[in-house]
């Protein structure tokens, strides 16, 4: 076959990691707007003696840690979407942005804990009206930053093809996003309510049971978040759903078997399969391509074809 030809059988694999994504924008505001915040928590709260405060702005501190990790994944990936040496292209950066924020997170929830169990012994005084309002300040960006990140979220959603809804959100980065500063929101209702139960009740110790429970929340989400994307580094297998569909779409549609199927993500809803099809009557490994369906996140496949000698079977 002469060399000229070979093009037509040849690809890419960069899968769009070259483009910009919808949710890269609205991370770098919410980056800035969280920055903020956690600046002038941390400093509110070891102005006014309040751990729940203080806890509150590290949690913010570690959030804006990961989104500037998530916005750094969003550029080296699309940047580096060219590079021959990233065997399916760049997808997997983002998980490995995420595993290392989910390190992170598991050490500022140790932080947190620390300080909060410190604060139990070793109680301080906590100037209340200021705290309070600093926390309100704090409650009010994170439901902004919450509403940032969700917009259009539902509506994407809607527009899903139905098998995509076993696979996760579109975009992982964004996701994961939109759970930190939930998470944050989370957290400063909790320094709301802790310091007003000192104020109003007299619970002082209200405050660094707060800290400890904005810690579990941080520790919950970072072992969530290690799950999810030690599963895509380790190129565990995608979804029994995906496999299903596969598996389906080849044996029901054309009669042939199924004797080897290996899904796995290299990227944000994006997988790979190497398919071994055992068959009477073998076609060519596009006709099979061909039958995969649509709408499931399977962008690139390898497909081997082997005839069913043995009739017995």
């Amino acid at each position: 076959m002469h060399e000229d030809s070979l093009h037509l059988w040849q690809h890419d694999h960069i899968f769009g990691q070259d483009r910009i994504k919808s949710g890269e924008r609205r991370t770098l505001i919410v980056i800035a707007i969280t920055a903020t915040m956690m600046v002038v928590e941390i400093m509110a709260g070891l102005a006014f003696g309040s751990m729940a405060l203080l806890a509150d702005g590290l949690h913010m501190g570690s959030h804006a840690v990961a989104l500037g990790i998530t916005a750094f994944a969003y550029f080296y990936a699309r940047k580096h979407a060219h590079d021959r040496r990233f065997s399916y292209g760049t997808g997997k950066v983002n998980a490995l942005a995420g595993f290392s924020s989910a390190i992170l997170l598991a050490v500022f929830a140790l932080a947190m804990v620390w300080e909060s169990v410190n604060r139990f012994f070793n109680p301080v005084e906590i100037i209340f009206n200021q705290a309070i309002a600093v926390a309100v300040i704090g409650l009010i960006v994170n439901a902004a930053s919450v509403l940032i990140l969700g917009h259009n979220d539902h509506e994407k959603k809607a527009h899903r093809h139905p098998a995509e809804h076993s696979h996760g959100h579109s975009d992982h980065n964004l996701r994961a996003a939109y759970l930190h500063v939930l998470a944050d929101a989370l957290t400063s209702l909790l320094a709301l309510f802790a310091l007003s139960a000192g104020k109003f009740l007299g619970f002082v110790w209200m405050d660094p049971l707060m800290g400890i429970v904005g810690a579990v929340l941080v520790s919950r989400w970072s072992w969530g978040l290690l799950k999810d994307t030690s599963n895509i580094l380790l190129d565990m297998q995608a979804s029994l759903e995906l496999q299903k569909a596969v598996k389906e779409a080849i044996e029901q549609k054309d009669g042939s078997s199924i004797a080897d199927l290996h899904p796995w993500s290299i990227g944000p809803d994006i997988y790979t399969a190497a398919i071994s099809v055992v068959t009477d009557k073998p076609q060519s490994p596009n006709y099979y391509r061909n039958l995969l369906p649509d709408g499931i996140g399977l962008a690139h496949s390898t497909i081997e074809v082997h005839q069913c000698t043995n009739h017995n079977l």
